[in-house]
């Protein structure tokens, strides 16, 4: 297999550009193009071939082409690629009130200045993090950490799959004859049963669900030591939950946190947060998750993934809450519940049949992979649909978005609009509805309706992803955690009088049980937006210290 490609395109400073890519040479194939034309050339030269770029750099000004207009004809070529402005120092700045608008168009990915030196880091640094992106994007990752063995790309795999890549864990698929199957098979004892699974240093697993590779991965509660009480349990890894992990584990308080999938919630299924606090260029959501989870780690947090909490009993005259779980308990003074929501379901029969067929609730990011060249549909109005939409577009021949309502803006971020606006991959079809769907094992069609007037079409659809809004998945929560009338978690003054003690209400994010807090977006009232999340996550924690401090002497 051939390497990866970067595609330099530069005029008037080739020698300048080619000396900051120098580094990259030995794992990449740098090219230098001096023209828009040149450039469609040599990318069309290599795909023809059989490669890819992973990246084009171009200087601000081009010859032939405006930049943006010749990014636009590059990504037609190699969606994927990741597009990079090096302004020459000299240009830097005249250049930039012109183009800065059209990065959050997502008309190219950075705007950094030309590297100055052998070591200009605080360029390298982007261009490495935009490497790393492009590396967990494509189809089959540079490197391997899990190898999953398995005859037929069935749902239990994609989801095995998509679970990897949500853990920062890039995986890939081998048959069983390959050599990498038959790897995996002689570390296997007895009859081969699918899908295997195996990371080095851990036993292979043949694999009935995500929840195993969880546990085989990161091991259970009873796995580990969990017998004392813990200060904090937080259930759920999304922002909220993450947050409320960091800040108070870094605050010394004995921390654990229980998550049932992925860490990351459904944020980090999003393939691009544009609009996240300190992050210019965008963060995928699952490389958010896994910084904050390596930074919960630092402070002494523990993680147990694939946990699925039934059960919470609340503890009574000081004893402690009892987490259960199918494969142990946790006893804890306080617990934060950041176990967030599930997308809607479609409820069309025909349509749930199809789940792990074509057929996808999420952004299901591995899913993606399998979409090239495919027309897929899209249902939602929201950042989670519209960043989904932008991720298949990279794959698929055409993306299209389907919304009852008569337009996006008053569901969707402006920047997400129009990026999804310059894409030529994507369409938007408003007052539209999924109403039927088939295919012989796998989707193949799909009915659609229009809401005004009842009319009806089929048409050819590969791939549906469904990001349908919340539902709190909270049955499992004990009467003394007051829900409103749709299932979300009532704190603070959200909560009915008649519940309050001594007439007044519980704190902003405590609930009706004392020691029990929520946050994010299993809470009533809350904004269904990652910073939201983040900032109630971080705030339920001084809640908490208030809690176990102890009472003042009389």
């Amino acid at each position: 297999m051939s390497a990866p490609a970067i595609v330099l395109i530069s005029p008037d400073h080739p020698d300048e550009m080619q000396v900051g890519f120098a580094r990259y040479g030995s794992e990449y194939d740098v090219r230098v193009a001096r023209s828009c034309r040149e450039a469609l050339e040599t990318t069309h030269d290599i795909v023809a071939s059989g490669g890819t770029v992973a990246m084009f750099a171009s200087e601000s000004v081009l010859p032939d082409a405006e930049v943006l207009h010749c990014f636009h004809k590059l990504r037609e070529k190699v969606p994927t690629g990741r597009r990079v402005i090096a302004a020459h120092w000299d240009r830097f700045l005249s250049d930039a009130p012109g183009l800065r608008a059209g990065m959050a168009k997502g008309k190219y990915d950075a705007y950094l200045l030309m590297p100055r030196g052998d070591r200009d880091e605080e360029f390298h640094h982007a261009i490495t993090d935009l490497l790393s992106d492009w590396g967990s994007t494509v189809p089959d990752p540079e490197v391997v950490s899990v190898k999953i063995v398995s005859p037929a790309r069935d749902g239990l795999t994609l989801s095995i799959r998509d679970f990897l890549d949500r853990m920062g864990m890039p995986s890939r698929v081998y048959e069983p004859d390959s050599d990498g199957g038959r790897f995996v098979l002689d570390l296997w004892e007895g009859e081969p049963a699918y899908p295997l699974v195996y990371a080095p240093n851990r036993p292979v697993v043949h694999a009935t669900s995500v929840r195993d590779v969880a546990i085989t991965l990161y091991g259970a509660p009873t796995d580990l030591d969990v017998d004392h009480v813990v200060d904090l349990a937080v259930v759920g890894g999304g922002p909220a939950g993450l947050a409320s992990a960091v800040y108070a584990a870094s605050e010394g308080l004995s921390t654990v946190i229980l998550e049932a999938e992925a860490i990351g919630g459904q944020a980090g299924t999003s393939s691009m947060i544009r609009n996240y606090l300190g992050f210019p260029r965008g963060i995928s959501g699952m490389r958010l998750a896994q910084r904050a989870r390596n930074q919960a780690l630092r402070f002494g947090a523990r993680f147990y993934t694939g946990q699925v909490v039934d059960k919470l009993r609340p503890g009574l005259d000081g004893e402690p809450h009892v987490l259960s779980t199918d494969s142990g308990e946790v006893r804890a003074r306080s617990v934060v519940i950041a176990s967030g929501v599930a997308y809607r379901k479609l409820r069309v029969e025909p349509v749930e049949d199809l789940v792990g067929s074509g057929v996808y609730y999420g952004a299901a990011m591995t899913a993606a992979r399998e979409m090239e060249g495919q027309d897929v549909y899209v249902v939602g109005g929201g950042n989670s649909a519209g960043q989904a939409a932008v991720h298949l577009a990279r794959f698929a021949r055409s993306v299209t978005i389907l919304v009852r309502r008569s337009d996006l803006a008053e569901t969707m971020s402006s920047y997400l609009i129009g990026e999804i606006e310059y894409n030529p991959r994507i369409t938007v079809r408003t007052c539209c509805r999924v109403v039927d769907g088939g295919g012989d094992g796998r989707l193949e069609w799909l009915g659609l309706e229009d809401v005004r007037d009842g009319a009806r079409e089929r048409v050819a659809a590969y791939g549906l992803f469904l990001l349908l809004g919340a539902e709190p998945h909270c049955d499992w929560l004990p009467r003394e955690v007051a829900r409103d009338d749709r299932g979300f978690v009532l704190t603070g003054r959200d909560v009915p009088r008649e519940l309050w003690v001594d007439d007044l209400p519980p704190e902003s994010l405590a609930t009706t049980a004392p020691g029990i807090f929520a946050a994010g977006d299993v809470r009533s009232g809350s904004m269904k937006r990652v910073a939201s999340a983040s900032g109630e996550g971080a705030s339920a924690v001084p809640l908490v210290h208030s809690f176990l401090a102890p009472a003042p002497e009389a």
